[in-house]
């Protein structure tokens, strides 16, 4: 009778993990959905706001610096939400606001040298 109870828990453990398993797979599956329905939207909102050129130029520097590219587009996206852009921005438009978010981003790096005190050579050559 103990196996038959033993088998009943097995049989019971398997089906919610494999209950757990397709809803995992659910998940999983509405998450791609929802980044492809994003991904789909950014792109619409930065093809009405950019011309031809200027969009070539992001997708370059997308395959570059992906990060870089990534926060033009969200300052891009932005200003077409709150309605501060006045048509398409050309290729020399998009480079005026590269150099805004590189200025904004830009890293300063500074070295700080730490050195150590060692006994110096000059100190013993004195005790002689």
């Amino acid at each position: 009778m103990a196996d038959d109870e033993l088998e009943a828990i097995r049989r019971q453990r398997m089906a919610e993990l494999r209950g757990k398993h397709e809803d995992g797979s659910n998940n999983q599956q509405q998450g791609e959905e929802a980044k492809q329905r994003e991904s789909d939207m950014r792109n619409t909102i930065l093809a009405q706001v950019l011309d031809q050129s200027a969009r070539a130029r992001l997708n370059n520097l997308a395959l570059v610096k992906p990060e870089k590219a990534k926060a033009v587009e969200n300052y891009l996206i932005q200003m077409a939400r709150f309605g501060q852009l006045g048509g398409k921005i050309s290729e020399s438009g998009l480079i005026e606001i590269l150099e805004k978010v590189s200025q904004q981003t830009e890293k300063k790096t500074t070295v700080k040298f730490n050195r150590r005190r060692v006994m110096d050579s000059d100190d013993e050559d004195e005790d002689y």
